[in-house]
């Protein structure tokens, strides 16, 4: 595909776009989508197929002030921008690339903590959620790692770039996050559980087509023996669908239903506050790293 087309073909060229994702860093899996921003001041996501290629368009703002999307949009390819609006931004976004990493780690951690707390005080109410929330503190965890190590955080891509980090104390928190996350419980026969529920999760909080992407990934992932990444991948989707839905999981009881696989979650109350523990342990450490190096 001509990326360059993109804006034309999706009828968004009137506006500023950049490209951006694995496939602009140029590692990605045949299974990757392109990823497009187009800055038309709306929010979200929505999926497109473009000559049988898979198009996730980011919908945002170039007064876009959230870290998480100021990650992504660094080091991006314009492919449109007539008034020079999105290199301006883009400038900017360079100019304080690392204090805009430093505040992404930050929050991540913070969020990290929150959500370990949440899962302790629900294995103490022997709350069904217990589960889902220490998996959430263990994938913002995995973020902040990945961003403390000068990478953007790509699900599909996250596993084999951190089995490739330098093995030093602030890396070795993944050998934790791995244990609770249950990396290594992956098997083609969960993963196919895994992805049914996911993409059944996807269609209740989403509704874009992204089921199509989910699906997409799985496959290449598991016929690639990647099972693990896929693992991970699956998990790490859920985690970002749950962010969607958090105040309103406990009103819509269906969802847990489907949680339970998707995430693959512990259900022993007195482990998943072990687990929490040892992630609210690491985390704080990790904040004492980022204080001791600013």
């Amino acid at each position: 595909m001509d990326i360059r087309e993109a804006p034309d073909l999706l009828s968004i060229s009137s506006f500023p776009v950049g490209f951006g994702g694995c496939r602009n860093d140029g590692k990605h899996f045949d299974c990757c989508e392109y990823n497009i921003t187009v800055m038309d001041e709306k929010s979200g996501e929505s999926i497109h197929k473009i000559s049988n290629h898979l198009v996730k368009l980011h919908h945002c703002s170039l007064s876009e002030s959230n870290v998480e999307s100021l990650i992504q949009m660094q080091n991006m390819t314009i492919l449109r921008d007539d008034q020079w609006k999105l290199r301006m931004m883009l400038s900017k976004i360079k100019e304080k690339a690392v204090q805009i990493s430093t505040s992404y780690i930050q929050s991540c951690l913070v969020d990290a903590v929150i959500f370990a707390n949440k899962a302790r005080d629900a294995a103490r109410n022997k709350d069904p959620f217990a589960g889902v929330w220490v998996k959430c503190a263990s994938y913002f965890s995995a973020d902040a790692l990945f961003s403390i190590n000068s990478n953007r955080p790509s699900p599909t891509h996250m596993l084999e770039m951190i089995r490739n980090m330098k093995k030093d104390k602030v890396n070795q928190t993944f050998s934790l996050i791995h244990e609770i996350l249950g990396i290594e419980r992956s098997s083609t026969s969960l993963l196919s559980r895994m992805v049914k529920s996911t993409i059944g999760f996807s269609h209740m909080t989403e509704g874009n087509g992204h089921s199509e992407i989910i699906n997409m990934k799985h496959d290449y992932l598991v016929e690639n023996s990647l099972l693990a990444d896929c693992y991970f991948y699956l998990g790490y989707i859920n985690r970002n669908n749950i962010l969607k839905v958090k105040s309103s999981l406990h009103r819509n009881p269906e969802y847990i239903h489907v949680l339970k696989v998707g995430l693959d979650i512990e259900s022993d109350p007195l482990v998943i506050d072990k687990q929490a523990v040892s992630l609210l342990q690491s985390t704080n450490e990790l904040l004492a790293h980022m204080r001791n190096h600013k």
